[in-house]
This record gives C-alpha cells, structure tokens and sequence, in this order.
C-alpha cells in the first residue's frame, strides 16, 4: 500500500500518534508530548522554526487537544498553521483498558482512511486550494452561524453534520471549513440547514 506524501510538518501530541501516522504517511511528524510543550523552550523553539513554511496541527478533539491546539495558534503566525480536526467517534484506542474522559477516540485510534481523507488537501507536497474565494465572518453572519440568538447551536449542529467536534469556536470552524470545503460547498451546506 502506497504511503500518502504530506511536505509540511504534522504536530501530534503523543508518541502513539506518532506512531499511527507514520504507518502510513510519508511526513515529519513531531510530538508535543502532552502538556509538557507549555514548558519545554526547545521544542517550542523547534516547532516555530519548522513552521516557517507551514505546520499542520492534528490533535485530539478533546479539551486536552484543544489547550494545546490554542497554545500552538498563540506561538505560531496564523498564515503558516493548518488545523486539522479529527471526527468525534465514540470509543477508545486499542492498547487502552478504557476510553478517555471525553470517551473518543483520538488521532492513534482513527483508521488509515480518515486521515488520509483529513490530510489530502496537504498530499503530495503542497496545500491544494478548492478555491480562491475564502469563507468568512460576515458569511459566518450571514449565515446566523455568529451575532445571533441560537448561533452556538447551529454551528454545533453543522459539526456534528459534517463529523466536526461539536464544541468548536467560531474561528476554528471558519478554519477548518475553509481547508475542507470551496465557498461554493459552504454555500450550499448551510442553504441546506436554512
């Protein structure tokens, strides 16, 4: 089976993560290892050098996952990071005897075929643009996904349609919609829940 070619760097928080991703990318991946990134000057350091091109982050869609998710976006130039964010599904990893707190997997327990389906706009050595026009906050408006009595709820609603965690804010859905959809998609997506 052929390794999918991911160019940018991909930040994960474990060695488990790690480990699953490298079983079928071809791609530097390197580990925050947990909290332990709030602390560590040297990795911190390593992570702003090596996104002077552009860095994915691909971490858990738990509250864990997204502490170190807003760290990485406060040490890093809004231009050269890329989020990415896993489906929430029910279970636990295999080598675990329980599921985590929140009771989803996280990125070691997802399959070959949905990373690959979250990273496939980076493959092959370049970030593919669906297209030149972006989403926005005045769509988000727009669209009473902000600034509007039940916004909260729609935009959960339009996670858990899309297999987005639920909880996102609104910056992290317009980022990842804008990596995952053309405006003409989003367009019709929310046109649809109208």
């Amino acid at each position: 089976m052929q390794r999918l070619k991911i160019s940018l760097p991909i930040i994960v928080e474990g060695r488990y993560d790690k480990s699953t991703l490298l079983s079928f990318l071809d791609a530097t991946v390197i580990t925050t290892g947990g909290f332990s990134i709030f602390n560590n000057k040297e990795k911190t350091a390593l992570i702003k050098r090596l996104a002077s091109d552009g860095i994915i982050v691909l971490t858990d869609s738990d509250g864990g996952g997204r502490q170190i998710r807003s760290y990485l976006s406060s040490i890093i130039p809004k231009d050269k990071i890329f989020h990415i964010y896993t489906p929430e599904i029910q279970g636990k990893e295999k080598r675990k005897k329980s599921p985590s707190a929140a009771g989803l997997l996280g990125v070691e327990g997802m399959n070959r075929e949905t990373i690959c389906a979250l990273l496939a706009p980076f493959a092959n050595g370049e970030k593919t643009e669906k297209s030149k026009k972006m989403i926005t906050k005045v769509d988000f408006f727009e669209d009473k996904l902000t600034g509007y009595p039940g916004s909260a709820e729609r935009r959960a609603e339009l996670c858990k349609s899309l297999g987005l965690p639920h909880d996102m804010t609104p910056n992290a859905l317009l980022c990842a919609l804008n990596l995952l959809y053309s405006y003409e998609e989003y367009k019709e997506l929310v046109r649809g829940r109208s």
